[in-house]
């Protein structure tokens, strides 16, 4: 994600809006927030040509793509990067807020309690903070989740199981606390966040390069860290801290760390699987001139390397390289150039019942510009449409049990539903 911080470590300014002029085009890169000042990174070179991978059509024709609005739910909660549900069949909504809570939205009302308040433990803010939380398959029955938070002193990424509270099921016990995973961060920025647990029972992690700006210590590509890499670890088979699935592509391979499933990741702030066919979707920020989303089918083997620091999008990095080595390379299904946007937020197939002609549809956005983009496979190729220019900084996406997808303003604290117009 791009808050907070620049890649060059510099401190964000006063309450004021931001922008970069790319060109003739003016990019939102942040608003008046009370609670923090946010902006962007990789300021500098921002400005891009067109890419050659797909890239944002035109405002779409009502009759091949739907129209879409959006309608506050709840808020302003406090700097809030994550919603999810916890499968258990009460239609409850978690909300993240990045100083270190979870909230909870019943029947549409939160409840003034939170969830789970680990503040004291959480480095927050610019790009660090309570990041996401996943709830496992059976939850109801097992009563504990997984949270992902950057920790003080140090800023080290935390993977944590927690358990609720007997007797109350709003509220989780902050001293349960298992530690399942650190990973230290030599740098503040690209922590990635995300935690997602796949069609498959496993827990997927997404995590960033490590910061600074360009890979400097060369993550993306190094097999034996986990940083720029999506993670797959078994946290409910009862292995202590975790256990590694004897399917994952680099199990047993020298020099690599057998928790990878797949590398060449700048900042993969969020993923997701859509809930029927099981596919999954990337959403990986990238540095001065391109955003991405990458794809990886249901039923993939895994060890993909979607190519950074080789690649930034699908052109050659840094800016300038010619005859880049792309072999081997996943490159992404989209691309977009920093005159539309500088930071992308992955965000969800829909699959509720509410639009049905936005079915199959993967919704994204950029916490900048504020557009929200549609995607969708047509054969081998990807159809796409600009379905929405708002004025939100989109920090995240989300779904509820019925498959309805949310959109996260990080900037008001608001959370708003896709509906139809």
């Amino acid at each position: 994600m791009r808050f907070g911080v620049s890649d060059a470590g510099g401190p964000s300014g006063s309450g004021a809006a931001f922008f970069l002029r790319t060109g003739s085009a003016r990019v939102r890169a942040g608003r008046r927030n009370p609670v923090a000042v946010l902006v962007f990174l990789a300021i500098a070179g921002c400005a891009g040509s067109s890419s050659t991978a797909p890239t944002p059509g035109p405002v779409p024709d009502p009759a091949a793509w739907p129209r879409i609005s959006l309608s506050t739910v709840a808020g302003p909660f406090a700097q809030p990067v994550h919603v999810t549900h916890a499968g258990d069949g009460s239609g409850r909504i978690f909300v993240v807020e990045q100083g270190g809570r979870i909230r909870i939205l019943d029947n549409g009302v939160a409840i003034p309690s939170p969830f789970l308040d680990v503040s004291s433990r959480v480095a927050c803010c610019g790009e660090q903070g309570l990041l996401s939380v996943a709830f496992p398959p059976g939850f109801t029955a097992k009563r504990h989740f997984y949270v992902n938070y950057t920790r003080i002193p140090d800023g080290a990424t935390v993977v944590a199981r927690y358990r609720v509270s007997i007797g109350d099921a709003n509220a989780a016990d902050p001293a349960s606390e298992e530690v399942v995973l650190t990973i230290p961060q030599p740098f503040a920025n690209h922590n990635g966040g995300q935690l997602a647990f796949g069609p498959d029972g496993y827990l997927y992690i997404g995590m960033g390069d490590g910061g600074s700006g360009g890979d400097p210590l060369n993550n993306g590509q190094t097999p034996g860290t986990l940083l720029g890499k999506l993670l797959r670890i078994d946290v409910e088979s009862g292995e202590v801290p975790y256990g590694i699935s004897p399917t994952n592509p680099f199990l047993g391979m020298a020099g690599y760390r057998p928790e990878i499933w797949a590398l060449g990741l700048r900042n993969p702030w969020r993923f997701s699987f859509d809930r029927l066919t099981g596919d999954l979707h990337i959403g990986d920020v990238g540095q001065g001139n391109f955003e991405e989303i990458d794809f990886q089918p249901a039923g993939d083997p895994g060890g993909r390397n979607y190519g950074w620091n080789i690649m930034e999008g699908d052109r050659c990095y840094p800016p300038g390289t010619v005859g880049c080595n792309r072999t081997g390379l996943a490159l992404p299904v989209f691309v977009y150039d920093h005159s539309l946007g500088c930071s992308v937020t992955g965000g969800h197939v829909y699959r509720g019942s509410a639009i049905p002609s936005l079915q199959g549809v993967y919704l994204f956005g950029d916490y900048c510009s504020g557009r929200i983009w549609g995607i969708r496979k047509n054969g081998a190729a990807w159809d796409n449409a600009l379905l929405a220019d708002t004025t939100f900084a989109i920090s995240s996406f989300g779904e509820d049990e019925s498959g309805n997808v949310y959109v996260v303003n990080h900037a008001s604290g608001d959370l708003q539903r896709i509906l139809s117009p």
